[in-house]
């Protein structure tokens, strides 16, 4: 096999992409799109999203040092792009989009009242990168909505929420399940013999 070498570059793909609100006033809401986030820590359970100082909602979550990251789906994708492309001095994004402004729990910044998973963010640290300065933040609160929770086992069903992510300038639907997490190392369950 032959392989080319490229200049550095961020080539690590695919990636959630979600929808970041913001503002704690009605008056200061926004929303940003945003693909460059994920998580860093698990106890104490932590997260990070990486923005550019020029866009809208960096100065507010700079100065009010939360955010919720919302998790995207197939019926979002428009709004997760428009959203993306689309600056927050110009448009009241949930407005356009016709996204709903819910009250978190722990924090003052609205959740999307459409999106299947909000993960309310205290910012921590900020750290600055080059062209985007990373949030990373602790993760005070997650707010789910029922109609993808087993109503038996109270586990939250992502693939029943059509989730996307972002690849290269696109975004996809996730595909088919092809393992779960260990199955390459799992005993194989003996079938039992019949006593005759």
């Amino acid at each position: 096999m032959s392989k080319v070498n490229w200049k550095p570059g961020t080539m690590v793909y695919p990636l959630p992409v979600v929808l970041v609100s913001c503002g704690v006033t009605p008056d200061e809401y926004n929303l940003i799109t945003i693909a460059w986030t994920g998580t860093i820590c698990s106890d104490p359970p932590m997260c990070y999203i990486s923005v550019r100082p020029n866009r809208h909602s960096y100065e507010i979550i700079k100065r009010t040092g939360e955010y919720v990251i919302n998790l995207t789906t197939e019926k979002l994708a428009r709004a997760t792009d428009w959203c993306g492309v689309r600056s927050g001095r110009k448009f009241d994004k949930w407005k356009e989009m016709g996204l709903t402004p819910a009250p978190a729990s722990v924090i003052q910044t609205p959740i999307i009242e459409e999106a299947p998973i909000s993960i309310e963010c205290r910012v921590k640290e900020i750290v600055p990168l080059g062209t985007h300065d990373m949030f990373i933040s602790e993760v005070v609160n997650v707010m789910a909505d029922e109609q993808y929770l087993d109503p038996e086992t109270g586990a939250f069903s992502l693939k029943q929420a059509d989730p996307i992510c972002y690849s290269h300038g696109h975004y996809f639907k996730l595909g088919k399940p092809i393992g779960k997490f260990g199955w390459s190392v799992e005993k194989k369950k003996r079938k039992k013999k019949r006593k005759r």
